[in-house]
């Protein structure tokens, strides 16, 4: 403690503190047998007011990596320690020691805002290639290309940036070149990825759980790996509902010890995930049970075409949903599948399979009556299964249109996406603009949403620096929305009747309609109408 603090204080990290109050210090291991300074800030973090900035969602950010075949990781020297405290905040990090109090002037370990700060500053570096050979996630990168010598020259941007902002690496813990490389917790390569096999070596040497704390230490390490697990949710029910209502003592039974025994033999025999690959065709495969929906998402891969995993979804039933009958259940999975994959499945280039073993399901479009549960979740086409895949029943859904987002790329040619578009978004030039809220709008799925909702789906795929203004005008000009619109507003002041006319044109009703999409040149409409006559 004595040595950090001393080597804290000449590099400039840390200064004698006069604070009033001050958090505990102390050391944990690190896996190169290193030791991590930490302070206990929970008083701190308590009445901290949280930075809402997200960190990126590992798996998602995994599916980026289709067609790459180098990688190169990167770790940050000391990440938290190349931000600055604000000035003035200074005295709220102090800690003590044996020998003195002291307070950081750089980000340390243990505050609560901390890797939302850090990831901030990360994104900001890598802004512009985030999502197209770079995954940043707080201080872990990776690089990935699809040839040699594309890798040398991004590996070359990234460090050059890295330099440019002050962000020094640990070479010992950098590896470069790989074909098959180890990130968060995933064994990366080509076309599939896995889980770490030393992770997976502990968790089948995990003890059985005799507190609270230990199983949710468990579930948690669980359900990093969920989406490698078939069926993981209902798997893992009987040990989750062990925590049910905040239980102060673990009720460990045998139904409890044999999920746990089922769950840690799963993981030993989790299949390999590829990367899911939108020029091929996507099969979703769906199951439904007392307590829980499952669903695997599969495309194939080699002569002759084997179906491979490419990632699992599971879900616990709610309580009302738990009362459904099979085929609703059943329906459910299907739904919830589709929105999950949603990413994948809206733009494929191929229609997608869905593959069920209820065959009620398969007279969905030919029933008489439909309750309004299934009515309003989607319309399915179905036809026999194929010998080979063993299920009895097959759902295909028809495909998105999305010739549209071939003209918009097209387009680009002519008026290239500005620096500040968003890389995960289709940049939208101005003469598609009215297709694209359209197209939305009136999708199926969409239902001819309001200014706030389709301002949100439309921004799932595309952006343009106008897109907001437009949309209120959009949803404002259209017709279907204001015939269907409610008004909310009450009546102002009394109602008086209107004096009955004696004659045609003695008495006239006018009305305008503005902001109507483009008709020629006109956007206007002026309605006059008799009272008399009603013409």
């Amino acid at each position: 403690m004595e040595e950090y603090t001393e080597e804290a204080l000449a590099v400039g990290h840390i200064r004698p503190s006069m604070s009033p109050v001050a958090a505990g210090f102390f050391f944990v291991g690190k896996k190169d047998g290193g030791l991590r300074p930490c302070i206990d800030y929970r008083g701190l973090n308590a009445i901290t007011v949280r930075y809402p900035y997200p960190l990126p969602l590992v798996p998602a950010a995994l599916e980026q990596l289709k067609g790459a075949r180098f990688f190169t990781k990167l770790d940050l020297r000391s990440a938290y320690n190349l931000v600055r405290i604000r000035e003035g905040d200074e005295c709220k990090t102090t800690f003590h020691t044996t020998h003195g109090h002291y307070e950081y002037l750089v980000m340390p370990f243990g505050l609560t805002n901390a890797p939302a700060v850090f990831q901030s500053l990360i994104n900001k570096v890598f802004q512009d290639i985030l999502g197209k050979w770079v995954i940043a996630y707080i201080d872990d990168i990776l690089v990935y290309s699809t040839s040699l010598e594309e890798h040398v020259h991004h590996i070359r941007a990234v460090l050059s940036r890295l330099q440019q902002n002050h962000l020094y690496v640990k070479p010992e813990k950098c590896e470069f070149h790989r074909t098959t490389i180890t990130f968060l917790g995933y064994v990366i390569s080509r076309q599939v990825v896995e889980m770490d096999l030393t992770k997976v070596h502990a968790v089948t040497e995990w003890p059985n759980p005799t507190t609270i704390k230990e199983l949710q230490r468990f579930l948690g390490f669980a359900n990093f790996y969920q989406h490698f697990i078939q069926n993981y949710s209902s798997m893992a029910s009987p040990l989750t509902s062990l925590l049910w209502g905040k239980p102060r003592r673990l009720s460990w039974g045998d139904q409890a010890q044999a999920a746990f025994v089922i769950l840690k033999d799963s993981f030993t025999t989790a299949p390999i995930l590829h990367h899911p690959d939108p020029d091929l065709l996507f099969v979703v495969e769906v199951d439904a049970s007392s307590s829980g929906i499952g669903a695997v998402l599969s495309q194939r891969h080699g002569v002759p075409g084997k179906l491979h995993p490419c990632a699992f979804f599971s879900k616990k039933l709610m309580a009302a949903e738990a009362n459904y009958d099979v085929g609703n259940q059943e329906l459910l999975s299907i739904k919830a599948a589709l929105e999950e994959w949603r990413h994948w499945l809206e733009g494929a280039r191929h229609p997608f399979l869905v593959l069920t073993d209820h065959c009620n399901l398969e007279y969905l479009r030919s029933a008489k009556r439909l309750n309004p549960r299934q009515a309003r979740q989607f319309e399915a086409q179905s036809e026999p299964s194929q010998p080979d895949l063993i299920l009895p029943a097959a759902a295909i859904l028809a495909p998105v249109w999305w010739s549209l987002i071939e003209e918009i790329q097209r387009a680009h040619a002519g008026e290239p996406p500005p620096a500040n578009c968003p890389s995960t978004k289709v940049y939208v030039p101005l003469q598609f603009h009215q297709q694209v809220l359209q197209w939305v709008h009136e999708a199926p799925s969409s239902g001819h949403p309001g200014i706030l909702r389709l301002t949100q789906l439309t921004l799932r795929r595309f952006w343009w620096p106008s897109l907001r203004t437009d949309v209120e005008r959009f949803v404002r000009s259209c017709s279907t929305c204001a015939q269907s619109r409610v008004s909310r507003q009450l009546p102002e002041g009394l109602l008086e009747p209107l004096p009955t006319p004696q004659c045609p044109w003695s008495h006239l009703s006018v009305d305008f309609l503005t902001d109507l999409p483009n008709s020629g040149r006109f956007t206007m409409v002026m309605v006059v109408v008799d009272q008399f006559s009603k013409a």
